[in-house]
């Protein structure tokens, strides 16, 4: 599905929830618009999410009925050929010690899933997530997908501040608080691994279509 987002955007949508292909999709619409406009082409830089792509263009220079008929064409390539799987060596391991005053919810979440703590872990750390997009905040990944076992709703009330490198889950899915800042997830563990660096090339850890391991440290 493809809309008006405003006069100078279109709002495509390839699919709904958590979804690992249609994901893939989403990278390789946004890819192709990111080519197009460095060869000249009035795009803005497009806005992948899980499911959907806002791609803003100019008006003046692009007429929304071609920008409309590009987009379709583009998308349909998309969908016919997504972006590559990432490959083993883009596979981050990120040290994280849980419980305590590294995860001051562990015990909480546990209790209310009914589940022991070092079960939570076993859970956390025995799966594989995939970076579906970045947002929120400069090097914040959205991770998926969080076992069905860990999954539970935001906290009511979320913190007004949340400690860099902490480690939180919410529905199915789990993230790394880069730098301090509000936020409602479940905070199970923290990690010293730097997420986010503006003096680093690329400032950003972790990318769309990257693969991330928990791996439980001592605390």
């Amino acid at each position: 599905m493809i809309e008006p987002y405003g006069d100078r955007a279109f709002l495509v949508v390839l699919g709904g929830g958590i979804d690992p292909t249609v994901n893939r999709q989403v990278h390789a619409l946004a890819g192709a618009v990111r080519a197009e406009a460095a060869q000249g082409v009035a795009w803005g830089n497009p806005v992948p999410s899980y499911e959907s792509v806002v791609v803003p263009f100019d008006p003046p220079r692009l007429e929304p009925a071609v920008a409309h008929q590009r987009l379709s064409e583009l998308l349909a390539v998309a969908r016919a050929k997504p972006a590559i799987e990432t490959q083993a060596s883009s596979v981050v391991e990120i040290p994280t010690r849980y419980g305590g005053e590294s995860g001051p919810d562990l015990a909480d979440v546990a209790r209310r899933l009914g589940l022991g703590e070092r079960d939570v872990v076993a859970a956390h750390t025995g799966s594989e997530y995939l970076v579906y997009m970045m947002g929120f905040t400069p090097g914040y990944a959205y991770l998926g997908t969080l076992p069905e076992s860990l999954e539970l709703p935001r906290r009511d009330v979320p913190r007004v501040r949340v400690a860099a490198g902490s480690v939180g889950i919410a529905g199915r899915q789990t993230g790394v608080y880069p730098t301090e800042s509000p936020g409602g997830f479940h905070i199970i563990g923290r990690t010293d691994l730097v997420l986010w660096d503006p003096g680093r090339e690329p400032p950003c850890l972790l990318e769309p279509g990257h693969r991330v391991r928990f791996v439980e440290v001592a605390g």
